[in-house]
């Protein structure tokens, strides 16, 4: 679609963005993101946007959302756009390090919640591939005495962490460590999390260009089956967990039995799985 469209006022911007939204098929409200990115383009808040559609723009805020009109026709993500995504209502800093967020990532922040009786106990949490960090901190946002550890094998992901951490008020309790998975810890946590990388490396290239033109191919490239950082953290989770001790992690469609298998030669019980809200499988819950 072409973005050279006149651009006179703010409901001309929001049709424009809309239908770019709606030609990608990535949107199922592609109104409301319009309205969104609109909004981050002139630095507004949604409501403005929706309240005063006749606003004229000026010539510098033309120039600018043609900019990112630009943008997402490319299939550039609005995340990546704007720097930032929300998850489980708080919002996250990105970096060309971490993965774009998902909301069905928030299916494991449910899971391991619903397994938590007393909330205030001092749970110790660690976070594989933390990316920015958000499963460990949106844990630490409903836990108060809880504390973890957000380990990614890319340095300017756990720098990414840390600013996020700081900046939702939760540094003083979280800490990010530049490594390579299990093997960059010591020590035992009650609760450990994970979204692995589990896409097939084969299928990277038939990914949505939001996803593969702008996602770090490290995080999404699970080896020749999509199964390998399973294997690689599930060998470890006897020496990271005490007995009893929650294991959590995000899977890709139709992996539930692999990783299940997976889990079980390594002596751990399969607690669930739990369902994203289109009905995929898309967490298991496993205890030491």
């Amino acid at each position: 679609m072409s973005t050279d469209r006149v651009l006179s006022h703010v409901g001309a911007a929001i049709d424009a963005a809309s239908a770019i939204f709606a030609e990608s098929g990535i949107a199922a409200d592609s109104r409301r993101q319009a309205r969104r990115a609109v909004a981050a383009a002139l630095r507004l808040s949604a409501a403005e946007v929706f309240a005063y559609p006749e606003r004229p723009l000026t010539d510098a805020e033309q120039q600018c959302i043609a900019a990112m009109l630009h943008r997402l026709a490319a299939r550039e993500p609005l995340s990546r756009i704007t720097g930032q995504r929300e998850f489980w209502g708080m919002d996250f800093l990105l970096s060309p390090d971490t993965l774009d967020p998902r909301p069905e990532s928030e299916t494991l922040v449910e899971a391991v919640l619903a397994l938590l009786p007393d909330r205030r106990r001092n749970y110790r949490i660690l976070d594989l591939g933390t990316g920015t960090g958000c499963l460990l901190l949106a844990l630490l946002s409903e836990l108060p005495a809880a504390s973890g550890v957000g380990v990614d094998i890319a340095p300017g992901a756990a720098a990414t962490a840390r600013q996020n951490a700081l900046l939702l008020g939760l540094g003083d309790r979280a800490a990010f460590v530049a490594g390579d998975g299990t093997h960059a810890i010591a020590g035992r946590f009650d609760i450990v999390v994970a979204n692995p990388p589990y896409i097939a490396s084969a299928a990277i290239a038939t990914l949505m260009p939001e996803v593969r033109d702008h996602d770090p191919h490290v995080a999404l490239d699970g080896g020749a089956d999509g199964l390998a950082a399973y294997r690689a953290i599930a060998a470890d989770l006897p020496r990271l967990l005490p007995p009893g001790g929650i294991f959590a992690a995000e899977l890709g469609a139709g992996q539930a039995d692999a990783v299940a298998a997976i889990l079980s030669r390594h002596s751990l019980h399969i607690e669930r799985f739990a369902p994203d809200l289109a009905g995929i499988l898309r967490v298991v819950v496993a205890r030491a």
